[in-house]
């Protein structure tokens, strides 16, 4: 038979670019217009696609390419990029009156006619961005406003900033915005972080701008950041007449933008707009701190022109904050289940956004030093949507002498154990002692929360009980509870101790996946113990596994292989697991060698299931060949819907997509089956 012919590298090359413009297209898509075409399986195809066809072709590989987001080389330190033209920061309203002080003065310098745009004032790191020809050349932190630093590495990482803008791009274009975290995506990564006993951030401001400045880029690929663009620096090749227009053309370059964006025709269009968002702030999905309000007409802004720190054509307009004052009265360490020393600081009870306040969390002992935190301090605290409450500043002025220097604790607070930083780099203090008994209350309570084993009515009160009195060391010791033990604890009747142990029995059933996660290896979370049981399948398997094995797997980076290979490697380890076993805990994942019925199917929950966890609901789709994705498109078939559904069942009404109840998402599992 005659020889297929290789493709030559003209084809190749015209084959990579067809394919980089479609992975653009619906990044553009994603998160630009917020119209997705496809679903999340089918852009990380596309991705795959094209990562396996440059790797077989690298000479072929281009700057812009999306495959280049990740894998920029590390940074010792971000070297300073000076502004061409300076970053400036803008005067503050703080009430009506002020805003319209504000626009009597715009109206006295201009003697004319003219509009206002308004835009969201996002609680955001600055950052600009360099494109020459189109293509994303440099990336500076704000900095001083005169001099940042070069983040660019880190910038092209994430996903809304195009690596190549769309169009007709101008010769050279430097745009200006915010990087920012979304308040649900920023919660799910403190839970996790927590969970895996990583760094938690003190708000979402913090942690945009902690991913932005990670020295090795993969961290900040890590991390879901988000950008808006509000301004430019530079152009070249390209004029715009209005700001207005300017926000348009970067919506047609792929630059994303606030969606409140509004043209004004007046300062009450301006004031009906600052008032609607003060009232309506809690409904965004991003934290904004108020409005910035600009003259529309670029030429009447040059006619204003700036005073030395800040443009007069434009100005913020501050919402109130969410935020108090009140007094530390203490500050104690809680340590959580990784061994963590988290410092909390107790207060005097206060009103703060509809909601009394007598704890917030400092985080770690270099925020402490940061803010200048003394017990007997009065401090300002905020709190903003559903973000857990903030020390954010101390009022030195009110000290009297009687306040008290904090220090790091010598020894672990629960269990007087030795205290230490694994590495140098890390902020976290951890108690080392692997039998102290706060971690064991967390262990186990992690253990038996539903996203693991599901044990019902294994709360923080009965694990608590249940180490106080030596029933159980670990969480294998669950397993050999008795109903006499259970009557010697606090508020434990007959029904109440039958209940508790008819769920621990359940919980024998569960699978791999569960008991992964349960045993809160650090860096494992729910889906990372899904793809490693459904690769091994066993736990012997997974137990023997070495690290190069483990990074075979695409979800499986190094920090976690080797957490893997350190847990299993444990003396100790290996005693739980033969416990677990005798215990009669199921160690192993059911592997389906029949039919597939959901093959095909993409799904998205969304809410609380009553009768199953989300991750037991995710594991089931996917042994049945469906695709559980995390968030709704075009191309979703169905969205499954708990009590407290999300955003995603308004999208799946909008889209027209097929809704499930649990009992319908049941009934469906069993027609297909």
């Amino acid at each position: 038979m005659p020889r297929t012919s290789e493709p030559s590298l003209t084809d190749i090359r015209r084959q990579l670019e067809a394919l980089r413009n479609q992975i653009r297209h619906h990044e553009y898509r994603y998160y630009v217009l917020n119209q997705p075409e496809i679903s999340d399986a089918e852009y990380d195809e596309l991705m795959r696609k094209l990562n396996a066809l440059e790797a077989r072709y690298p000479q072929l590989i281009t700057p812009d390419s999306p495959s280049q987001r990740v894998g920029g080389v590390p940074h010792e330190a971000f070297r300073p990029i000076r502004h061409r033209i300076p970053m400036l920061s803008l005067d503050n309203t703080y009430n009506m009156e002020e805003l319209l002080a504000w626009h009597q003065r715009v109206v006295k310098g201009l003697n004319g006619g003219h509009t206002y745009t308004a835009e969201l004032k996002i609680d955001g790191v600055g950052i600009a961005l360099t494109y020459e020809r189109g293509i994303l050349a440099r990336a500076a932190t704000r900095g001083d406003g005169t001099t940042g630093e070069d983040v660019t590495a880190n910038a092209k990482t994430i996903r809304p900033i195009p690596l190549r803008l769309r169009d007709h791009a101008p010769r050279l274009l430097e745009v200006r915005g915010e990087v920012y975290m979304t308040l649900e995506e920023f919660k799910r990564h403190n839970v996790q972080a927590s969970r895996n006993g990583e760094e938690t951030f003190a708000n979402p401001r913090n942690a945009a701008a902690g991913s932005l400045r990670q020295k090795d880029p993969r961290v900040t690929a890590s991390r879901p950041l988000r950008f808006f663009v509000h301004s430019y620096g530079v152009v070249e090749g390209e004029s715009f007449r209005t700001h207005w227009e300017f926000l348009q053309t970067c919506k047609q370059l792929g630059l994303p933008i606030t969606e409140q964006a509004t043209l004004c025709r007046s300062i009450e269009d301006v004031m009906s707009h600052c008032r609607r968002w003060e009232t309506q702030r809690d409904r965004l999905a991003y934290e904004a701190d108020g409005m910035v309000v600009k003259v529309n007409e670029l030429a009447l802004q040059r006619q204003l022109g700036f005073t030395m720190k800040s443009p007069r054509w434009a100005v913020a307009y501050k919402f109130p904050a969410h935020e108090a004052t009140t007094q530390i009265l203490d500050v104690i360490a809680s340590v959580g289940r990784t061994g963590a020393l988290t410092p909390v600081a107790k207060l005097k009870a206060v009103s703060c956004g509809g909601v009394t306040i007598s704890s917030a969390s400092l985080h770690n002992y270099e925020e402490i030093e940061r803010l200048g935190v003394k017990v007997g301090d009065w401090v300002v605290i905020q709190r903003a949507g559903e973000v857990i409450p903030q020390v954010i500043k101390v009022l030195t002025s009110k000290r009297t002498g009687s306040e008290k220097a904090l220090k790091i604790p010598s020894t672990c607070p629960e269990c007087d154990g030795q205290i230490a930083k694994e590495k140098e780099e890390e902020v976290a203090y951890r108690c080392v002692n692997p039998a102290c008994p706060a971690q064991l209350v967390r262990r186990l309570m992690h253990f038996a929360s539903r996203e693991a084993m599901d044990i019902e009515g294994l709360g923080d009160v009965v694990a608590e009980q249940l180490v106080e009195k030596r029933v159980a060391r670990d969480a294998a010791d669950l397993y050999r509870l008795t109903k006499d033990h259970l009557l010697e604890l606090e508020l434990f009747g007959d029904k109440k101790s039958e209940n508790l142990l008819a769920a621990i029995a359940a919980s024998r059933s569960r699978g791999l996946a569960s008991v992964l996660y349960g045993l809160g290896i650090r860096h494992v979370g729910e889906k990372a113990a899904m793809v490693l049981a459904g690769q091994f399948h066993t736990i012997e398997r997974l137990r023997h596994a070495n690290e190069d094995q483990l990074r075979e797997i695409p979800e499986i980076g190094p920090v976690l292989a080797g957490s893997l290979v350190q847990y299993f490697r444990q003396p100790s380890t290996k005693k739980l697991i033969e416990k677990l076993r005798e215990a009669g805990v199921k160690l192993t994942e059911d592997v389906s060698k029949g039919p597939k019925p959901l093959a095909g199917l993409t799904l998205v929950l969304t809410g609380e299931l009553s009768h199953v966890s989300r991750s037991e609901a995710e594991a089931l789709i996917h042994r049945l060949g469906g695709q559980a994705a995390s968030s709704v498109s075009s191309k979703t078939d169905y969205v499954v819907v708990g009590t407290n559904p999300g955003s995603k069942f308004q999208k799946a009404k909008v889209l027209g997509i097929k809704i499930l109840d649990e009992a319908q998402f049941k009934k469906l599992i069993q027609q297909k089956q």
